[in-house]
């Protein structure tokens, strides 16, 4: 059946802005008088319901086409005039549907990612008994009803008529009086109870502190402001070695920012750091700072919303989530540790939070600051092209050199009958740091563990000849390429040498502690994974802890390696590169560069001279030699090539369309059918379907295709086809998601 009229418009509109509602926009017809006004974003009025109660709602998007018979459509009443429209929201509206168009997935998933969390949290109040007669009066009344033997009435009328307010808790515990008797001598009007919203705060503000900047990080300040004060909101990309002095620059920025009236965003990629950059930024700025994370509770989150829409906030700190901060006038977002691959979210919509703040920014009219060590790729090419401006930080700012760095080839430690998971050398370094009371960090990779196979004796790596990347170990002896389905035999001896050291390491960071306490009884050790940091405020503990030299040896995953300033540690120890370096992922090298780069960059950040010990048995790999030598300049001249060569991001983009079904059947047959209607064009460069690299979750089958083209655009009208398609012959039965330039 075909609805509709030649000429008609109808308005998709979300008419509460809160989760409970967010199941679904409704449709409404755009009158004539208002068809120039209704867009995306604008606040209207509408009826709603059976009995048309008039309420305000937000257009997401336009249509031509009716989704039910049109005599059941409703008509928008008017534009919100007379309210105050909040222009954060219809921003993030607007970021919603941008998002459904460059993410995929459904304009609600958007809507769910990017709006304010409004739940039925508990608000937090403070209650405050105030007396409402004199104090004589009081104390008369008090003796009155102490005669009639009402000793609750009396005894809290003796209390306010010394101290006139008192604080609800203090009544209900500590004078041991209940709310009836408040309720009495309220109804009597000897009291009223004064009620007041408390926020919840979750830092303490120290004694503001200024910081005195060096002369190059004086340039990039005075680089940004001039472009400020012109209008210019631009991209800035700052390249700056570990220890530079990256975190000053953006405070100094920052100021700036805050001192026109606006806000700002500090992205930072770890939960683990939230805590340590936040005292920073409060030793700066005050109580007018805040972070989000998800260890904070529900009630923690919509408060700092609240406080952040309000106007109690300037700056608000934190991973992913904290990009979506209601500010009203948002003047910069900041993305620390920009290359992290936990800026790219792992639900639908899987967003990168890099581009989606730099489309925040462009609604906001703001400016973008992407700083590391190590840039992503896609931000040094876009770089080199001239899309973001470009500086460089390349020297300590206090002055110290760059750790000492040791490549360990663990193929000779093998040779040598060495099976433990310390090199000769790393143990000696261990033992010196130990002896002369400073500090070592210990660092595993387990994140990167892939199930990669290579030999233990030559280090040859079984790669995929058609992908360049490292096949996969499954159970039942095979060797798999996720990307194109190349398969072949586990074999018992190495192709190269013949050796039959040919497996996985299987070492955890538990394993590590272990080993670290058998070789240094005395040794005080700490931990730091997922394991140990389960509860709200392990971060923070363990970190000050080894902030405090309470330990010797901290030992952990990536989480330790990103962004603290620890001045006692001069011994960082890399126990296995290879983890990284041979995942089957195109990013492994970065992966590895980045990871190699950031963990030397905790040594010797004071005055004493730091060394850095990293273990591998690929120490020709150009990842590893540039890692030693904290050369990006070498490293990313040989990514890039590899890159233009297979085609990969950023060169080129990338799109996944993954297919999940608890049929290996239908999911088979729905990624064949996919597959066949993606439309014919020679530049669209197609591999798969292949099982994903995860094959099966919670009995789900999943399958992956790959499209490749230069077009960013062209990958989205790919799945905007894929989706109208769905929608109208086939193929809903399976679930289909997509992820472009997928890590």
């Amino acid at each position: 059946m075909t609805f509709g009229a030649a000429g008609m418009k109808y308005a998709d509109i979300i008419v509460d802005i809160s989760h409970e509602r967010l199941d679904r926009p409704f449709q409404y017809r755009i009158p004539p008088a208002l068809l120039e006004k209704v867009i995306p974003g604008v606040w209207v009025k509408i009826p709603f319901g059976k009995g048309n109660r008039e309420i305000k709602g937000y257009v997401v998007s336009l249509s031509e086409r009716p989704e039910i018979d049109p005599a059941r459509i409703k008509d928008i009443l008017d534009i919100a005039y007379g309210a105050e429209a909040p222009s954060a929201e219809r921003q993030m509206v607007a970021l919603a549907a941008w998002m459904k168009r460059h993410y995929g997935g459904t304009l609600i998933q958007s809507l769910k990612v990017v709006l304010p969390v409004r739940r039925a949290v508990r608000i937090k109040e403070r209650k405050t008994l105030c007396l409402t007669v004199n104090a004589d009066e009081a104390l008369a009344k008090a003796e009155a009803f102490q005669k009639k033997r009402a000793v609750a009435r009396a005894r809290l009328l003796t209390a306010l008529a010394e101290n006139n307010e008192i604080d609800w808790a203090l009544v209900r515990d500590k004078l041991n009086i209940g709310q009836s008797t408040v309720k009495d001598l309220e109804k009597l009007g000897l009291l009223c109870i004064k009620t007041e919203k408390v926020r919840r705060k979750s830092v303490f503000s120290p004694a503001l502190k200024e910081f005195a900047l060096n002369e190059a990080q004086q340039g990039i300040v005075d680089s940004f402001k001039r472009d400020y004060a012109l209008g210019l909101r631009e991209t800035y990309l700052i390249h700056g070695v570990t220890g530079s002095g990256k975190t000053e620059v953006y405070m100094e920025i920052i100021s700036e920012v805050v001192r026109q009236g606006r806000q700002a965003i500090m992205l930072i990629p770890e939960i683990a750091l939230t805590f340590q950059t936040v005292m920073r930024f409060i030793s700066r700025f005050g109580d007018r700072v805040s972070y989000m994370h998800s260890k904070l509770s529900k009630g923690e989150r919509y408060d700092q919303y609240m406080r952040a829409k309000e106007g109690e906030l300037d700056i608000m700190i934190g991973p992913r989530s904290a990009l979506f901060t209601p500010f009203p006038d948002l003047g910069i977002i900041v993305l620390d540790e920009e290359h992290e691959h936990s800026y790219k979210a792992e639900n639908m919509p899987r967003y990168h939070a890099r581009e989606v703040a730099i489309e925040r920014a462009r609604l906001s009219n703001a400016a973008v600051v992407l700083g590391s060590a190590t840039p992503s790729v896609d931000s040094f090419f876009r770089a080199k092209r001239g899309e973001y401006r470009l500086f460089t930080l390349d020297k300590r700012a206090a002055g110290g050199v760059l750790p000492v760095t040791y490549v360990e080839d663990l193929r000779n430690e093998l040779r040598k009958g060495n099976r433990s998971i310390f090199s000769m050398r790393l143990k000696a370094m261990m033992e010196d740091r130990l002896n002369n009371k400073q500090q070592a960090m210990l660092f595993l990779n387990r994140r990167g563990m892939a199930g990669f196979v290579s030999c233990r004796a030559c280090g040859r790596v079984f790669k995929c000849p058609h992908c360049d990347v490292s096949l996969s170990a499954h159970r039942d002896k095979r060797l798999i390429c996720h990307y194109c389905g190349y398969e072949e035999k586990l074999q018992e001896k190495c192709p190269e040498c013949g050796s039959k050291y040919i497996g996985t390491m299987r070492a955890g960071t538990e394993k590590v502690e272990e080993e670290v306490k058998k070789l240094f009884p005395s040794a005080r050790v700490l931990r730091m994974d997922a394991d140990t940091t389960k509860s709200k405020d392990a971060y923070e503990k363990i970190l000050s802890e080894f902030a405090d030299q309470k330990a010797d040896i901290l030992v952990g995953t990536q989480m330790i390696v990103k962004g603290h300033d620890f001045p006692a540690v001069t011994l960082v120890g890399i126990l296995a590169a290879d983890l990284s370096l041979y995942a089957a992922d195109y990013r492994a090298g970065e992966r590895t560069f980045d990871l190699l780069t950031q963990a030397a960059g905790r040594a010797g950040r004071a005055e004493l001279k730091g060394e850095v010990v990293i273990q591998t048995y690929s120490p020709e790999h150009y990842s590893i030699a540039a890692a030693k030598k904290q050369d990006y300049n070498v490293f990313y001249a040989e990514e890039i090539a590899f890159r233009k060569l297979m085609e990969y991001p950023p060169v080129s983009h990338l799109l996944k369309i993954l297919i999940e079904d608890r049929s290996e059947e239908r999911a088979n047959r729905v990624a064949g059918e996919i597959r066949a209607v993606i439309p014919d064009d020679r530049d669209l460069k197609l591999i798969g379907p292949a099982p994903d690299s995860l094959a099966m979750l919670k009995d789900h089958y999943r399958r992956a295709i790959y499209v490749k083209h230069a077009d960013y655009e062209r990958l989205a009208d790919v799945k905007d086809f894929i989706e109208a398609w769905r929608q109208g012959e086939g193929g809903m039965e399976a679930s289909v998601q997509f992820d472009f330039d997928p890590l």
